[in-house]
Order: structure tokens, then C-alpha cells, then sequence
């Protein structure tokens, strides 16, 4: 465990910015870091507000993966809570941020569970990559910028394809009719868009 520990510091303490660092390289790191996540909420609106069936029944999919996801990652912290490298005294943290724990990355966990969601249901597989390759830089950027160790990363990376599994397995027998109660709900409560035209029935 020391070794291991030792290892995510240097790791982490190459990745780090410092005061130093350009400043344009900052902003692009936190736009990067806090903000490229957003798409994924988006991405599910479009696909459940313009969608079809299929797409909407991947909508919910993708979501109950997510809690998935993030439960597990409430486990890890409760279980085997991780200070982050600024409540250690590591390098430099360029924007405040609560002294949770820091395995994993949250941020990494839920892009990355949602790039696997699609990855596993084929049709959309090109996306999912896509959206793995984002995870990873949004977790690099989040470490550039001193909230998260490297091992964070990988640990979001690693847990997010188990969630998104487990999750799958279960909604092969249950997202038929779950899919088909909450597209009833969704168009009683927004019949009046719907009606206009701006969202599809």
C-alpha cells in the first residue's frame, strides 16, 4: 500500500499544475474539468425529449446506470475514505472543492458509466468511445488542476463498466415496462409542449 501510495503522488505531482502554468492552459482545464460533464444531462434530454422508444428506454438505461455508479462510489468513500492532495498538502488545487473523499472521481465515474451504458448496448458503441475518451480527459484535467489523484481516475474508469453491467443485466428483464410506466407520466405532465409540437409524444 505504500508503494501504491507513493506511486499515485508522483504520479500526480507530474500531472499537477503549478502557478506557473500558463494561464490560458488553467481556464481550458476548467472549463474542461467542471463543465464538458453537463453534455451528459443533455444527452439525455435530447434522446428521451426527441427520441423514440429505443431511445428513451437507452435514456433510463443510462440514468439507473448512473446510480448505479455512484452508489458504488458512496461506498468506496465510506468504506475507504481517501483525503484529496490539497487536504494532504500535495501540490496546488486551482479551485475550492470540499474535503470529500477522493476516490473515486466522481466526475470520471458518471462519464465514463455513461460511455459504457452505450458502449454495451452496440448500436450506439461509436458514441460510448467517444464519451469514454472524455471521461479520461475530463479525470486528467481534474487531477491537472490538484482535486484528484491519478488513481481516482482510474478507479472511476475501472468501476464505471461494472455498474453499467450489472445495470444492463437487470434492465433486459425490467426496461420494457418501466420504459413504458414513465413515458406515461412524461406525457401527462408535458402535454402541452408535446401537443405544440415541441417535444415528440
Amino acid at each position: 500500500m505504500d508503494f501504491l501510495d507513493s506511486l499515485n503522488h508522483s504520479l500526480f505531482l507530474s500531472i499537477n499544475a503549478d502557478p506557473a502554468s500558463p494561464a490560458w492552459r488553467i481556464h481550458a482545464a476548467m472549463l474542461i474539468a467542471n463543465r464538458l460533464i453537463l453534455l451528459v444531462p443533455g444527452a439525455l434530454a435530447a434522446l428521451w425529449l426527441w427520441g423514440g422508444q429505443p431511445q428513451r428506454s437507452l435514456a433510463l438505461k443510462v440514468l439507473a446506470s448512473i446510480g448505479a455508479a455512484l452508489f458504488i462510489s458512496y461506498l468506496c468513500g465510506a468504506l475507504w475514505p481517501q483525503p484529496r492532495p490539497f487536504v494532504l498538502g500535495l501540490g496546488h488545487a486551482f479551485f475550492p472543492h470540499k474535503a470529500t473523499s477522493s476516490f473515486p472521481s466522481n466526475h470520471t465515474i458518471i462519464i465514463a458509466t455513461f460511455a459504457f451504458a452505450l458502449i454495451l448496448d452496440r448500436r450506439w458503441a461509436a458514441w460510448g468511445w467517444l464519451a469514454l475518451l472524455g471521461a479520461a480527459v475530463v479525470g486528467t484535467a481534474r487531477v491537472y488542476l490538484g482535486v484528484h489523484f491519478p488513481l481516482d481516475i482510474a478507479g472511476g474508469l475501472v468501476l464505471a463498466p461494472i455498474a453499467a453491467a450489472i445495470t444492463a443485466a437487470v434492465w433486459n428483464r425490467v426496461g420494457a415496462p418501466l420504459t413504458l410506466a414513465t413515458q406515461g407520466i412524461y406525457r401527462k405532465l408535458l402535454a402541452l409542449p408535446i401537443a405544440r409540437g415541441w417535444f415528440r409524444a
